[in-house]
């Protein structure tokens, strides 16, 4: 029988890490599949009963196919000359692949630009074919910029190319730099990040597959968050479970029993940690967004393979490696009974029956170590009040900045930070046409109705001219007036007819300005509601109405996710900590700390960085990381706390919970913030601004939150916050 158990230790860990290498294998192969399943398209993300979701799905039958436009827009010194005319109507960009009929150059008012309409198949490789475009006319004597959605749609994905090395490599290497110098050890290190790395491969290959099946939507913004959110969980849960093994070799001469007994004591706090976050991104399936929605499910299974490696991998690499692991630091046996607050915090070990003190106010030898936590400790105990009550008032002067905060949308002109052509298009596109050009509002109604359709869209402000689609005009499409349908031709050509489409007709509106600014979405907004009078099924589409579609779900998205997920996250609490008064606490603390790092970006959006405002669902996607692994960092805490207090009574458990964390915690909370703040090398807004929203907001809850408001405002109440529990009546 000993035999047999022997054989089972060593085999079981071995077929542990063979496993995860092969899924290590796995998802290293499917990295190169993630571009060709994920999109940037926005319209993809809007949910299927948005009206501009149902006009998408409506001008294919007109059109003959779905195709995003590129515009083409040349320039010169001054008014185009006969010979610059005669340059632009020579190219000829029907060969490209995937692109359809090209509409003839379209000269501006003032005879100084000319655009070119090139529309794109939208299943065709949009980034490949406008940078085929853009080569092509580098050959020109005049000004070319491609803009237009495939411009954009082309620099958005330009942006995100870096995703796959550059932000996993600067990542790692911060993870990396970070863990050597908390362990001073060379091997543990790499343990660490192969299975952060292990974590991530698995949820690689398992996400390829379900995006392959079409089960959910992969974009470039969520693998970006993927990539994160799994190296920096996966370190985290990795820091607590070294803590607990590191403690359990110096209880344990065996490996074994030692793995054993820091499982006990991890599984717990990780399991925990690793719940709430799943819980909490799960939550964005109740999303109408579907870039939102898929968010929850992406993220949620890269969450499980991070506690799965944590509680899998790790130990089983930890005992195959035992003591070596971490060496030079290597932690001797001694069968003494062990301070774990000594081995943590590498203060002078404790005299174990001083802590078994009863419930009250008191300098107890559980504060009587040195060292950093130790003074931290006796700061707590000494004046609780003084800084539970000073943290918070210093949290709420930095909310003050949320007066500040600009989270009603931004351009898609914006999106890409730095260079980008489509932008200086879009810019010179403005300056010669109706800025609209191209990217037109559509409009699907009755035929019977087109006049009146017209009528109601050219009388108001903010619409250029209205065209209808016709077959038998020689653009595809016929002038439409006051006085009706007009003839595009020579003198005498009769008036096309409307294509019609099941009793239906389309017609374009023009728009004044951008088709991405506020204006024309408002302009789509008044155009709704000024056809209405025609009828409900009069509906106005095209990438105007997808940006204010987008925008209205989500802010809807946002007032719904956000109660959900503290509701949520206080339930879990409440059954982690068989009490009812400390999750209260908790939950504030990090809502405080949430209103706090937000109140502080707007200042340095603002101030500093000069950003045009940001996206409704960046508040969304700050509270949902920031709340769940705030979090995450007071569970470690108050797990540890709650153990201690079963022993020592509360309030001397809350001082040997602080010291005995809070290396580990602050080390965690400066991977997480790390690897967040890698977002920042990629040139998209929307990351940026969640790389500092959360980056600080991690660093945030781990030095003042975690460190200082929650242990003083415990210490201050006492046992009453295990409140309705034994414990909150002085049993251990």
């Amino acid at each position: 029988m000993k035999t047999f158990a022997r054989v089972l230790r060593v085999l079981f860990p071995t077929l542990l890490i063979v496993g995860w290498f092969a899924l290590f294998g796995l998802g290293g192969a499917s990295f190169g599949k993630i571009s060709d399943v994920s999109t940037n398209e926005q319209s993809q993300f809007l949910p299927a009963t948005a009206e501009a979701t149902e006009v998408g799905e409506i001008v294919p039958d007109f059109l003959g196919s779905d195709t995003i436009p590129a515009i083409v827009v040349f320039t010169g010194d001054g008014e185009l000359s006969e010979s610059e005319i005669a340059e632009i109507e020579a190219w000829d960009f029907s060969g490209l692949e995937d692109v359809q009929t090209v509409s003839p150059p379209i000269i501006s008012d003032d005879g100084e630009a000319a655009q070119v309409i090139v529309p794109i198949d939208s299943d065709g490789e949009i980034r490949d074919i406008v940078t085929e475009l853009r080569t092509e006319l580098e050959g020109s004597t005049l000004t070319a910029s491609v803009t237009g959605p495939a411009g954009f749609t082309a620099d958005l994905a330009q942006a995100f190319s870096g995703i796959d090395g550059l932000l996993l490599g600067v990542a790692l290497a911060a993870v990396f730099v970070i863990l050597v110098i908390v362990y001073r050890s060379p091997l543990l290190p790499l343990i660490v990040l192969f299975t952060s790395l292990s974590a991530l491969c698995a949820s690689i290959f398992t996400i390829v597959l379900l995006a392959q099946a079409e089960i959910i939507i992969l974009s470039g913004q969520t693998q970006g968050i993927l990539f994160i959110l799994v190296i920096g969980a996966a370190t985290d849960y990795a820091l607590l479970y070294i803590a607990r093994y590191r403690e359990a070799l110096i209880e344990h001469e065996r490996r074994w029993a030692a793995t054993w007994a820091a499982l006990k004591g991890a599984w717990e706090p990780i399991l925990a940690s690793g719940g709430t976050v799943i819980a909490a991104l799960l939550i964005l399936l109740f999303s109408e967004l579907n870039s939102n929605k898929s968010l929850g499910p992406v993220a949620s299974i890269g969450i499980a393979f991070a506690v799965l490696a944590a509680m899998t991998l790790l130990p089983a690499l930890l005992l195959a490696a035992g003591r070596v692991a971490f060496w030079p630091r290597r932690p001797r046996y001694d069968p003494a009974p062990v301070d774990a607050a000594a081995v943590a915090a590498g203060v002078e070990s404790l005299e174990h029956p001083a802590h078994r003190a009863a419930d009250g106010p008191a300098h107890t030898k559980a504060t009587a170590g040195r060292g950093l936590w130790a003074r931290i400790a006796r700061l707590v105990s000494t004046r609780p009040r003084i800084v539970w009550i000073v943290s918070v008032v210093i949290l709420g002067v930095l909310s003050l900045g949320l007066l500040n905060l600009k989270a009603d949308g931004v351009p898609t002109s914006e999106f890409v930070l730095g260079a980008s052509e489509a932008r200086d298009g879009q810019a010179a596109l403005g300056e010669h046409f109706p800025a609209g050009s191209g990217t037109p509002a559509y409009i699907v109604g009755p035929e019977a109705d087109l006049q009146a359709i017209a009528d109601i869209a050219l009388d108001m402000d903010g619409v250029s001219s209205v065209a209808v689609v016709a077959e038998d005009s020689p653009s595809g499409f016929a002038p439409v007036t006051a006085e009706g349908i007009q003839p595009l031709g020579p003198p005498g050509t009769p008036a096309a007819d409307p294509t019609v489409v099941d009793g239906r007709v389309l017609l374009q509106a023009t728009l004044d300005a951008a088709s991405d600014s506020d204006a024309a979405e408002d302009a789509v907004a008044e155009l709704r509601l000024a056809l209405d009078s025609v009828g409900e099924d009069v509906l106005v589409g095209g990438q105007s109405a997808v940006a204010l579609d987008t925008k209205v779900a989500s802010i809807a998205d946002r007032n719904l996710i956000i109660p959900l997920v503290l509701v949520a996250i206080l339930l879990i609490l409440m059954l982690l900590l068989r009490s009812i008064i400390a999750p209260l606490i908790l939950i504030g603390s990090v809502v405080l700390s949430f209103g706090a790092a937000l109140g502080v970006s707007a200042w340095v959006f603002n101030g500093i960085f000069d950003f045009p405002g940001a996206d409704p669902s960046v508040p969304l996607f700050g509270f949902v990381f920031l709340v769940a692994l705030g979090v995450d960092y007071n569970i470690f805490l108050m797990t540890r706390v709650r153990e201690e207090s079963i022993l020592l009574g509360t309030r001397a458990g809350i001082l040997r919970g602080l010291t005995v964390t809070g290396g580990v915690i602050t080390s965690a909370g400066l991977v997480l913030a790390a690897t967040f703040a890698a977002l920042g090398v990629i040139p998209i807004l929307f990351l940026a601004q969640i790389s500092f929203i959360v980056a600080f907001g991690v660093l945030l809850d781990t030095f003042l939150v975690r460190t200082l408001l929650v242990p003083a405002l415990a210490y201050d109440l006492g046992r009453k916050i295990w409140w309705p529990s034994p414990l909150a009546r002085g049993a251990k």
